[in-house]
């Protein structure tokens, strides 16, 4: 009996198991048929076409390669140089020290003698266009095309300092293929754009990078320099080289890098094209540029304290007056406010400078000044820039006596001590006028610091005013009441004095005398 009951329940066991194992496999087939999902809102990613967009760049470089010339020169002085400006200070007659004299650092310019730089083909004849400082003091410069190995002798057409541009013809024996040129204002930050050139003499290189910022001023560049800032890495050989949109089109000349090392280092400046077309079809059609002059100098960007100081909402206050030139002549003074030139709004230095270099030589146009508070027209005959500042004679100020008599320190309710300075000394200094206060000191936490005032700062004027002894700055300064803007003329210490020459700069220190009105 108890076999007979052991056997069944041997049985019953086994038929569950197979019955558990029938069961189990359905349900395991409904599993993989139904795939559970842990993200129910998300969309799954798809791998798009092999498109990429290096094709599109390397298509640019296929096409434009060929436009892209390496360029070499020997130490000499047989070609022609273009007229270098003078003038002391900067502004709209400005001459600083060159930026370009070595733009990728270093102890010696590596662009002196069997210099290496890029040039760019603009027109089917052989006309290239390329910086000045690529062949500046060049006796012979010889041009290699791409993927040609003969050197072309070139000739320089012409030159222009003050954007470091440079024209160079070359007889190929065929007609070349010039690069498109495009439009520099169209340019926006954070385009794409691609350097090619020869950096370090390897010819043909492709770089890429974007627009970082537009305007760039550079504190020793030129006066129209005005640069494309670009992270596309550009090297010493670059220069000279096109800076291409991402059609392919020339917006910008290759000039310079900031940098420590002289190598890249991720800021690069290349001069807009529509400037280098405007300097580029002068020296074609004429050998030289030509731009006008009106014989001032000015700070590039006035602040408005300052404006509202000398009674003006907006426009331009002369810095100085050069007694060779137009404004001179007409009767414009120092500190008086441009405000219009040929019926055209002067907003700020820059737009002066630009507007007034594209008129015509010898052309009359009246300009309108604010003077005391009044407005006033003079009419005034435009000069050539480049002849204008050989005189560095300055005007439109009353001329002091020959020496000012030496007060004690004195203290102005300004929070400086200043003291008066003779003719003499200013001589001496390599001062650029021949009036001023020196500041001797400056309070911690004054009107004078917070104007950004400094001790050996020497004021010229104040309000619009000329200021040749303390007594005009405490005049000054007795006039002011709480609320009232205040401006003062400046000139500062560029760097350690060599002997017989002091460097100085020019600024515009401007505020509101605290308290209400």
């Amino acid at each position: 009996m108890w076999r007979k009951h052991s056997f069944f329940f041997f049985a019953v066991v086994l038929c569950a198991l197979a019955i558990g194992v029938v069961i189990g496999t359905l349900l395991d087939g409904d599993v993989r048929a139904v795939p559970r999902v842990n993200a129910p809102d998300a969309s799954t990613l798809a791998i798009p076409d092999p498109v990429q967009l290096s094709n599109a760049f390397s298509e640019l470089a296929r096409r434009l390669e060929p436009t892209v010339v390496n360029i070499t020169t020997s130490k000499g002085a047989s070609q022609p140089a273009p007229t270098k400006p003078k003038a002391p200070n900067r502004g709209e007659g400005e001459s600083l020290r060159r930026f370009f004299e070595n733009p990728f650092g270093g102890d010696a310019n590596p662009f002196r003698s069997n210099s290496i730089g890029s040039g760019v083909v603009v027109d089917k004849h052989g006309y290239i266009l390329t910086n000045w400082h690529v062949v500046e003091d060049a006796g012979s410069i010889q041009v290699k095309l791409h993927g040609d190995r003969k050197q072309h002798d070139a000739r320089l057409v012409g030159g222009d300092v003050e954007t470091d541009i440079a024209v160079l013809k070359i007889d190929a024996g065929r007609e070349l293929s010039p690069a498109p040129i495009g439009n520099s204002d169209a340019v926006q930050v954070g385009d794409w754009v691609v350097a090619i050139g020869s950096p370090f003499g390897l010819d043909a290189t492709v770089t890429v990078g974007i627009i970082s910022a537009k305007h760039r001023e550079l504190a020793d560049a030129q006066t129209f320099q005005r640069f494309l800032q670009t992270d596309a890495a550009i090297n010493p050989g670059n220069s000279g080289g096109p800076l291409l949109n991402i059609r392919g089109e020339v917006i910008g000349i290759n000039t310079a890098i900031a940098s420590n090392s002289g190598r890249y280092q991720g800021i690069g400046f290349a001069l807009p094209m529509n400037t280098a077309v405007g300097v580029y079809n002068q020296i074609v059609r004429g050998g030289k540029v030509t731009r006008g002059s009106i014989g001032i100098s000015l700070n590039r960007s006035d602040d408005p304290e300052a404006l509202r100081a000398y009674g003006a909402d907006s426009g331009v206050i002369v810095a100085g007056v050069y007694s060779s030139g137009p404004a001179y002549r007409a009767g414009i003074l120092v500190d008086d406010v441009i405000l219009e030139i040929d019926g055209k709004k002067m907003t700020d230095g820059t737009v002066l400078i630009d507007y007034v270099a594209s008129l015509p030589v010898g052309a009359e146009v009246p300009v309108v000044v604010l003077r005391g508070g009044k407005k006033q027209t003079f009419n005034v005959l435009v000069g050539d820039r480049s002849k204008m500042f050989g005189d560095r004679g300055r005007a439109g100020a009353p001329t002091p006596e020959e020496t000012l008599p030496q007060d004690p320190m004195a203290e102005v309710n300004l929070g400086i001590s200043i003291q008066n300075v003779t003719v003499d000394k200013l001589k001496e200094w390599s001062f650029p006028e021949e009036y001023g206060v020196l500041i001797t000191k400056v309070e911690s936490g004054s009107l004078a610091e917070s104007l950004g005032l400094q001790p050996d700062d020497v004021i010229v004027s104040a309000g619009g005013d000329t200021v040749k002894s303390v007594e005009d700055v405490r005049k000054f300064r007795e006039q002011l009441r709480p609320g009232d803007a205040v401006a003062f003329r400046v000139f500062r210490r560029i760097g350690a004095p060599r002997p017989g020459v002091t460097t100085w700069t020019r600024f515009f220190a401007a505020g509101t005398v605290p308290g209400q009105p």
